[in-house]
């Protein structure tokens, strides 16, 4: 069974930064999957975040997070990172990694069938 682990959640005050880890299981690897960050909030739809194409590897983000996260990877390792700075409170929310095999690069969240059981950032002003 394909499993995703998040890791690196936790407290941050505004304006800080924090790095996410997205892991594969054993035995999976990322070489024909798009790899994307959602997040949900409190009362709140589960939102794309940032994503890495499959085919082209090419990195995209949600207009809320431009400018102030990046996201990379290390295939070697089978592992995506999500660096987050100038965190917000707005940035509250738990962040999910999810898997689109050979997927385009959306942040439909539709698209997405493997996905890791989230980790909690909690911003504070």
């Amino acid at each position: 069974e394909v499993q995703l682990v998040e890791s690196g959640g936790g407290s941050a005050q505004a304006g800080g930064s924090l790095t996410l880890s997205c892991a594969a299981s054993s035995g999976f690897t990322f070489d024909n999957y798009a790899i994307a960050w959602f997040r949900q909030a409190p009362g709140k739809e589960r939102e794309g975040v940032s994503v890495i194409g499959w085919s082209d590897r090419r990195t995209y983000y949600a207009d809320s997070v431009k400018g102030r996260f990046t996201m990379s990877s290390d295939w070697t390792k089978n592992t995506v990172y999500l660096h987050m700075n100038s965190l917000t409170r707005e940035d509250t929310a738990v962040y999910y990694c999810a898997a689109d095999r050979q997927g385009p690069g959306s942040l439909r969240k539709y698209l997405y069938s493997v996905w890791g059981q989230g980790t909690q950032v909690t911003v504070s002003s």
